[in-house]
C-alpha cells in the first residue's frame, strides 16, 4: 500500500467542507481509521464536536474557501500542529438550479467563487508544503455531473467541468514532484446537496418549464432518497489515497457508472457518425 506517512504512521488530512454530507463522513472516517484531520468549515462550532470526540487527533478549524485570509489561517495552523499535510481534500460546493437564462450573475459569481476559485485558493496555500517534501494526494471532488450535464444545473456543470479540467492539468504538473491527483465524481449521494444545501434562481420562464423547470422539481424530490452513501463513498476516498496506483478519476456510485458509460457511448457516436466532415477541416495538401 502507497503511504506518506508521518513519524507515527499517521497521515494528515485537510478536508474543506467538514459540517455535513460527504466531507463530515470522509473526516470521521480517516479519524476512526487513526488518521489525523484538519476538520474545517465555514462555521467552526459546527465541527468542534469532532475536536471534542477524537481529541487530538481533530483541528477543528474555521475555513471560508471564498475568504483567502481565513485559508491562509487555517493552512498555516494545519501546518504548525501537524507539522504538514499528506491529504488536501478539496470538499466545499454546493449547487444552484437555473435554467441558463434565468442565471442571476450576483448568485453565478458566487458559485464559482466558491467551487472553482476557492479550491484553487485552497490548492496554492497547501503545495507549497506539499512540493517542499516532494509528496502528498489532491483530491478534488467534483460530480457526475462534472462529466455529463442535464437541464437546470448548468451553472453547476459549468464549475465542475472547470475543475475536472484544472485537476487533470494539476496532475501532470504535479507527477513527476511526487504529488499524486484525484478527481472524485460522486453520482446521486444521500447529503442534503439537493436538499438544504441546494440554492435556486427565483426567475422562472415559461418557455423552459419542460425543461429546466421539470428538471427543478425532479432533482429537489430526489432529496433524502439517492442511492449513495456517503460514509461508503467516503470509505472508498480512503482505499483509493491509500492505493499504490491511484487512479486519476474515481466515479463513486452505480448511477454515476451507468450514466457515463451512457454518455461516453453517445459521445462515441456522434463523433463517428461526423468523421467525415471532422477531417475535412484539415488543410487540404497540394
Amino acid at each position: 500500500m502507497h503511504r506518506e506517512t508521518t513519524p507515527n504512521d499517521t497521515r494528515v488530512w485537510l478536508i474543506t467542507g467538514c459540517s455535513k454530507g460527504l466531507g463530515r463522513a470522509l473526516a470521521v472516517h480517516a479519524l476512526e481509521r487513526g488518521d489525523r484531520v484538519a476538520v474545517t468549515a465555514r462555521d467552526r462550532s459546527a465541527v468542534t464536536d469532532l475536536a471534542a470526540k477524537y481529541g487530538d487527533s481533530a483541528l477543528a478549524l474555521r475555513l471560508d474557501v471564498t475568504d483567502p485570509a481565513s485559508v491562509t489561517a487555517a493552512v498555516q495552523e494545519c501546518e504548525r500542529v501537524f507539522g504538514h499535510v499528506d491529504v488536501l481534500v478539496n470538499n466545499a460546493g454546493y449547487g444552484y438550479l437555473a435554467a441558463v437564462e434565468e442565471g442571476e450573475d450576483s448568485e453565478v459569481r458566487a458559485l464559482f467563487d466558491t467551487n472553482v476559485h476557492g479550491a484553487v485558493t485552497v490548492l496554492k496555500a497547501v503545495l507549497p508544503g506539499m512540493r517542499a517534501r516532494r509528496c502528498g494526494h489532491v483530491v478534488n471532488v467534483s460530480s457526475f455531473g462534472g462529466l455529463a450535464a442535464f437541464p437546470a444545473t448548468g451553472y453547476y456543470h459549468a464549475t465542475k467541468f472547470a475543475l475536472e479540467g484544472l485537476s487533470e492539468s494539476l496532475a501532470g504538473e504535479l507527477a513527476p514532484l511526487g504529488i499524486r491527483v484525484t478527481i472524485v465524481e460522486p453520482g446521486g449521494m444521500r447529503t442534503e446537496w439537493a436538499g438544504e444545501s441546494m440554492r435556486r434562481s427565483p426567475v422562472r420562464l415559461e418557455d423552459y418549464e419542460p425543461t429546466a423547470g421539470a428538471r427543478r422539481a425532479t432533482t429537489l424530490a430526489v432529496s433524502g432518497r439517492q442511492p449513495g452513501d456517503p460514509d461508503r463513498a467516503a470509505a472508498a476516498i480512503a482505499a483509493t489515497v491509500d492505493a499504490e496506483s491511484a487512479p486519476l478519476r474515481l466515479l463513486l456510485g452505480s448511477d454515476a457508472l451507468a450514466g457515463i458509460r451512457a454518455r461516453l457511448d453517445r459521445m462515441r457516436d456522434e463523433i463517428e457518425a461526423n468523421q467525415a466532415l471532422t477531417v475535412s477541416a484539415d488543410l487540404e495538401e497540394r
